[in-house]
């Protein structure tokens, strides 16, 4: 079962108006999108939101909606954040059944820089998807995809089909896709008598 739980009102007004209102009664206002059904204005206690936010549990991850005694399995995958408060000022939460097969982007770390040649002798690590577009079931979304660097040298890459991905989770582009290289440290070199010729074909 999914380990947060969104206790939602249905809203009256929706439109820009409807959302202020929805703000200053201390809601963060929201749309349920998907399935068969119409979408549906929403909205969650401010405190209760921004709580299921901060755990890092929320986007990306299968949730509960529970309205009254209705229950519905939601992914939520759009939270809109005040640009200077960084309040949630909006979501958007999509209809799912638990087994559903779903497309969902997953964020990808590195473990073991310390243990990768190629770091070690000064390169640069250049991540080229910081985040993998997965498909899989939506109570199987894992957390993240790490992969190990070590033994990784400068030249070196990193491929999709490299990664060690969860059972039943598959990758949605090509296994050829890189996904991070180590390139060699950039070395300014200054050539002697550089300064000399110039002066002397000036004269």
């Amino acid at each position: 079962m999914a380990e947060i739980i969104l206790n939602v009102e249905v809203r009256e007004r929706t439109g820009t108006g409807g959302a202020r209102e929805t703000r200053r009664a201390g809601l963060v206002p929201g749309v349920l999108y998907g399935g068969d059904k119409d979408p549906v204005a929403i909205s969650v206690k401010a405190n209760e939101f921004r709580k299921a936010l901060y755990t890092g549990k929320l986007l990306g991850h299968l949730v509960t909606l529970k309205h009254g005694a209705e229950t519905q399995p939601v992914i939520a995958k759009v939270v809109d954040m005040h640009p200077v408060t960084d309040e949630p000022i909006h979501f958007d939460l999509y209809r799912v059944d638990a087994h559903q097969e779903i497309k969902i982007e997953v964020p990808v770390h590195f473990s073991n820089q310390e243990a990768s040649p190629g770091l070690k002798r000064g390169g640069a690590l250049n991540i080229a998807l910081h985040t993998l577009n997965i498909s899989c079931h939506a109570d199987e979304i894992p957390e993240e995809i790490v992969h190990d660097l070590t033994g990784l040298d400068i030249g070196g890459a990193v491929h999709i089909s490299d990664l060690k991905l969860p059972k039943g989770v598959k990758a949605v582009l090509s296994g050829e896709t890189v996904v991070a290289s180590i390139a060699a440290a950039k070395v300014e070199v200054e050539i002697e008598g550089e300064g000399e010729a110039s002066e002397g074909g000036a004269a």
